[in-house]
């Protein structure tokens, strides 16, 4: 990329960065790192879409390596609850320091989703591309997000269906790796499908699994999958020597039966992703 057309970029690169990060001078740093893979880049088809890319994944990456996160992000619900469009308009609209008051209260992938659609405007197709994860993922995000701005609080159904996603998560794990097809099965919906990034592309997964006899299949006798929370939730990894190889992201549908499956093995969006490996009794 010629320095002329990062330039060209680069007032909007500085403001996403700022907007997500919180400070300017962070977003600098970024902007300068942006740049290093620029350099060493092959050819590039589409310059803003690349840098976008580039230029969020560093900021998640960033926002993950600090040291703590603020109170609020820890006390705040990130439950469903009624979308409200006017309030969505006003806090899209919001601006200054305002903005990354409200800002601090969101995980780093919610607060990326948020500023990327509610702030930037990008399609939930272009934010899940940019992120690395499905539609389904980022939309979830951005709603989750709308919902801690508002300061909506838990409802006791939606803190039940929580608990009983991860019931669920956790059965079809137990079920994976006992070769329990029955119960697989049962688990899944109808339209149940499991998609794999480039990265896990290249490992040798296919890249999709359509229906629930595919998904199933592709679970079944799998042992070397450990249980792990991934942004809070319940889900699966493959991890070797600490490092986490292959993430799996479990999407339930609103009867309570897992519809989508996120095979994440791209060592960058992985970076981007809270995975903390837990013991059988932390989320039975």
């Amino acid at each position: 990329m010629e320095v002329t057309e990062f330039e060209r970029e680069r007032p909007r690169m500085l403001a996403l960065a700022t907007r997500i990060l919180g400070s300017e001078a962070d977003a600098d740093d970024v902007l300068q790192e942006a740049w290093l893979k620029c350099a060493r880049a092959d050819a590039i088809d589409d310059h803003p879409a690349w840098l976008t890319t580039v230029v969020t994944r560093l900021c998640l990456d960033q926002l993950r390596r600090r040291s703590s996160r603020s109170v609020a992000e820890a006390s705040v619900s990130d439950e469903p609850a009624p979308v409200d469009p006017e309030a969505d308009v006003l806090l899209a609209e919001v601006t200054g320091d305002a903005m990354q008051v409200v800002l601090e209260a969101l995980a780093p992938p919610e607060r990326a989703a948020f500023v990327l659609h509610d702030v930037f405007g990008y399609p939930f197709d272009e934010v899940g591309s940019i992120m690395g994860r499905s539609s389904t993922a980022v939309r979830q995000m951005a709603s989750r997000a709308r919902r801690k701005l508002q300061g909506v609080p838990e409802a006791a159904a939606s803190q039940a269906s929580r608990l009983e996603n991860r019931r669920v998560v956790d059965a079809f794990l137990s079920a994976a790796r006992g070769g329990d097809i029955d119960t697989l099965l049962s688990l899944l919906a109808p339209d149940a499908v499991m998609r794999a990034d480039m990265i896990g592309q290249s490992l040798g997964t296919e890249p999709s699994y359509e229906g629930p006899e595919a998904v199933a299949a592709r679970f079944n006798g799998t042992r070397g999958a450990m249980p792990v929370t991934i942004d809070g939730e319940l889900g699966a990894a493959w991890i070797q020597a600490g490092s986490t190889k292959v993430a799996f992201v479990f999407h339930l549908d609103d009867r309570g039966r897992i519809n989508e499956v996120e095979l994440i093995a791209d060592p960058e969006v992985l970076a981007t992703m809270d995975i903390v490996r837990v013991g059988r009794k932390s989320h039975e």
